[in-house]
């Protein structure tokens, strides 16, 4: 019946009335409250909602029940998951409100209907119960750190990547008392804090597109933390919400664009980001400023014909690979440690932190001989390295231990052999035994061999 004015489509449809809720007011979506909602707020665009419907045809059978499923449905709103008249109608509903929302096959399953419950070119009349809304959360963690909500859709499909100028409006507010409201132009993910940016909004700029406007919930960590801001009078650990718009904003280069002056200088940004980052413990996100130093230079360096410049790459690189391990180590990733301690061992075959990280990184995984090899190659730098000889003493003493535990596992094996009829059945009881030498436990390591603290290790270069 798509296409009918809004009369024929009530006509048509025994029984039905309701209000037009279509763009065009072309009658494809009809509702009726059957039960007011609570409150104002409805849902935005890409919020999650939660539902219980029935749906009949015009002649009062039912093809679809979540009530009778028991088993309430869920979708995003705007997203197309569901048919057009669903996400017409949902969107203006209150929680708690109960509708009847008729659809015509327009905006329901077409011409074609979905056989065989549902005949073609069908009108729907739908039950809906909207039973909760609420918006999505875009943090890394999923813990309801950043949660955003759509108010106005932007244009086009780039969004501001690192090192972007962005201009934006904020505004924010606390337990609904407005505390900022400013314009402000920044460089996003480089002079946020310099602009009292927090780092919740800084990080939702990156995922919007010019012209959107979004409602961020922040919690304490993205916002202002177990400090609070006493300008703005806000507690510690308190949860704020922002608006904020991305009126425009100015593309960065990609990387392939850039000459190799711009790659080196990108390069000594993210690498002092990353720096930064470890310092404040966020090994992961030291991991991703580390990484981009790679991604600048690691296929171009050797195309470099300034011998400063290809100098002062392969120093950047060195450092990113250095610092990448260490950033492993605190992770708990030890065969990615001893991959970039091999790669920057590869640049610098006499690289001490190399040497000793990668000796860390294998005797976590109780490779005793390789781990021993790589300290002694530090004490053969610096002989006077008391970290590597430590290392190198309790690698001997882990060493004996597992001799003497495989000397007395294997004698009390051979003493049960002895013991037993030659007709005996003895590879069960092997078997029982030989699986003890899988039980032992990893033992811990110092963790810093090159006599610097954690943080002067990360930042170093070669």
């Amino acid at each position: 019946m798509a296409g009918n004015s809004s009369d024929q489509a009530a006509t048509s449809v025994p029984g039905t009335d309701g209000d037009d809720i279509t763009p065009n007011k072309d009658g494809g979506v009809l509702k009726k409250i059957l039960r007011p909602g609570e409150g104002d707020e409805l849902p935005l665009a890409e919020d999650r909602v939660s539902v219980h419907y029935v749906g009949t045809l015009t002649d009062g059978t039912k093809f679809d029940s979540s009530r009778d499923r028991d088993d309430k449905f869920e979708f995003t709103l705007g997203k197309g998951q569901v048919i057009k008249g669903w996400d017409l109608g949902v969107a203006t509903m209150k929680r708690g409100e109960l509708a009847q929302l008729t659809c015509t096959s327009h905006y329901a399953y077409g011409k074609r209907g979905s056989p065989p419950k549902i005949p073609e070119d069908a009108t729907l009349i739908f039950e809906v119960e909207l039973l909760d809304f609420y918006g999505e959360d875009i943090s890394e963690e999923k813990e309801g750190g950043i949660v955003r909500r759509v108010i106005k859709k932007g244009v086009g499909y780039d969004r501001p990547k690192e090192g972007a100028t962005a201009e934006i409006h904020l505004l924010g507010t606390y337990n609904g008392t407005v505390f900022e409201d400013r314009d402000v132009q920044y460089i996003v993910g480089e002079t946020a804090e310099d602009n009292s940016i927090v780092e919740g909004v800084d990080y939702a700029v990156t995922k919007m597109k010019a012209e959107e406007k979004w409602r961020v919930q922040l919690k304490a960590q993205f916002a202002f933390g177990a400090e609070g801001k006493k300008d703005f009078n806000i507690p510690p650990n308190a949860q704020v919400e922002y608006e904020v718009e991305l009126k425009t904003f100015e593309k960065v280069k990609e990387s392939w664009q850039m000459d190799t002056t711009e790659k080196l200088e990108a390069s000594d940004k993210v690498k002092a980001k990353g720096t930064t980052f470890f310092k404040g413990g966020k090994y992961k996100e030291a991991l991703t400023q580390y990484k981009k130093v790679l991604d600048y230079l690691e296929f171009d360096a050797d195309r470099i014909e300034d011998e400063e410049d290809k100098k002062r790459a392969g120093q950047l690189m060195l450092a990113a690979h250095l610092n990448l391990a260490m950033c492993y180590l605190k992770t708990g990733e030890p065969y990615e440690v001893i991959n970039h301690c091999s790669k920057a061992l590869e640049k610098d075959p006499d690289n001490e932190k190399a040497f000793f990280r990668r000796g860390q990184a294998r005797f976590t995984i109780r490779d005793y001989e390789e781990a021993k090899s790589d300290f002694n190659a530090v004490l053969k730098i610096d002989p006077n390295n008391k970290a590597a000889k430590n290392q190198v003493t309790v690698i001997l003493q882990h060493q004996k231990k597992e001799k003497e535990r495989e000397k007395k596992l294997y004698g009390t094996m051979f003493e049960k052999m002895a013991a037993m009829d030659s007709g005996g059945d003895n590879r069960g009881r092997l078997g029982d035994n030989s699986s003890k030498l899988e039980g032992r436990e990893t033992d811990g390591v110092d963790t810093d061999g090159t006599g610097r603290n954690d943080n002067e290790s990360a930042a170093g270069e070669a």
